[in-house]
């Protein structure tokens, strides 16, 4: 349980933060204590936390929460009125059919498997990602992606339904940790030991959230949120162990930029 939620950026309106995985956004059925209580409980019961939007439990990464009902209503109404851009570091497995690409496949609630979602021209509702392929490693691939609309497991359905789930996702894909010894040529293990995983939760972050200019901001805003200690040692692993080693990113540039945490 992490001690301290790990705060991005603090003003009169907003605080940013960098949302562990694991963590449910308010209360669930499993009783674990979730962000907004360790939130409370880290900044004191004076501190204002409305909730302006919501990440997946297991997905981890950035994202805002309002310290005044007026700054609630106007991030809530940027989301609503799709102002605001949020980009997702994914890796999935297999090949991504271009380097940058639109899915538009409508997504609605399962029946049959209450808490998932399928593509469904008939019964779903629009659901737009787009997406940019930043590096090719072979048996998985790096991808930014951005959801233009923001359904339920929305990234997570789309990737799988254009055969390419993401790495480690029990619902839509694969439950197995990810292996170097699935991608380093001639990867040999000491006797006795056991390969530990690269990284074993789920292998989708948000990374990073543009806010629109306003009355008081007269450009956009860029703010990242730092991967997930695993999550970077992962891509800097599959990076030097792929078959074509750094020239698996499209441009490097993006590498440097992610594993610094910078925009992207």
């Amino acid at each position: 349980m992490p001690k301290i939620i790990d705060i991005i950026h603090k003003d009169d309106e907003l605080l940013i933060i960098n949302k562990p995985a694991g963590f449910s956004v308010t209360k669930d059925r499993t009783g674990k204590p979730d962000i907004v209580a360790l939130l409370r409980k880290q900044l004191g019961p004076d501190e204002t936390i409305l909730l302006v939007h919501r990440i997946d439990k297991p997905t981890s990464g950035i994202m805002l929460i309002a310290r005044t009902k007026d700054a609630q209503r106007k991030y809530a109404g940027c989301f609503a009125k799709r102002k605001i851009e949020k980009t997702y570091l994914a890796i999935v497995s297999g090949v991504v059919p271009d380097d940058t690409g639109t899915i538009k496949r409508p997504i609605a609630p399962s029946k049959k498997q209450p808490g998932t979602v399928y593509v469904s021209p008939r019964r779903g509702k629009q659901a737009v990602t787009e997406y940019r392929l930043l590096a090719d490693f072979g048996l998985a691939a790096l991808v930014a992606a951005n959801p233009i609309t923001g359904r339920t497991h929305q990234i997570r359905i789309h990737f799988a339904d254009i055969g390419c789930p993401l790495a480690i996702d029990p619902l839509y894909g694969s439950s197995n940790p990810l292996l170097l010894s699935d991608f380093k040529p001639k990867y040999r293990l000491p006797e006795g030991k056991t390969e530990r995983p690269l990284i074993e939760t789920l292998t989708l972050h948000a990374y990073q959230i543009t806010l629109p200019a306003d009355e008081t901001h007269t450009k956009p805003r860029k703010f990242t949120a730092p991967l997930p200690k695993k999550f970077n040692a992962a891509i800097k692993m599959l990076t030097k162990h792929n078959p074509a080693g750094p020239d698996a990113f499209l441009n490097y540039s993006d590498f440097e930029r992610i594993t610094n945490s910078d925009p992207i």
